[in-house]
């Protein structure tokens, strides 16, 4: 781990990205994007991350790419299972925060058109919640992950 990196503080418990853990392996941590507990935060938005900092897809190993393949598989199953999106989609970018993170979020059936595949988050018709709603669907994906 490195002390600098917001991803490997966040796997400590610490600092601004911590969000609501969902499962664990020792290669892979997934977990749930957290807005505040307001009512606010988006449901069906994970982070799939490498346990190991490393600043890229290609940077894994190979038992660490499968591991998190697995896991993003199996996740974006259980935000299908358990929210019923139109899509569930994956995103591996930016250059902000340089530990392996990947993105997955639902998109809410009948989300308008206006709202692109990375903005399906805005539109305030989404699923929102707070941290009793967050936790409550994060127990339930952790089922789809074991």
């Amino acid at each position: 781990m490195t002390e600098e990196c917001l991803i490997c503080a966040k796997h400590r418990g610490e600092g601004p990205l911590v969000g609501h853990h969902v499962w664990a392996d020792e290669h892979v941590i997934v977990s749930h994007r957290l807005e505040g507990d307001d009512g606010t935060t988006f449901l069906g938005y994970l982070f799939v991350e490498s346990r190991r900092h490393v600043p890229s897809w290609d940077a894994l190993t190979e038992v660490e790419a499968a591991a998190v393949a697995r896991a993003a598989w199996r996740a974006a199953r259980g935000l299908r299972a358990e929210l019923g999106p139109e899509f569930v989609f994956s995103a591996i970018v930016g250059r902000r925060v340089a530990h392996f993170h990947q993105h997955l979020f639902a998109r809410y059936q009948n989300t308008p058109e206006q709202y692109s595949w990375m903005d399906s988050a805005e539109w305030p018709g989404s699923k929102r919640g707070g941290l009793d709603e967050v936790a409550h669907l994060s127990a339930r994906l952790a089922v789809h992950l074991d």
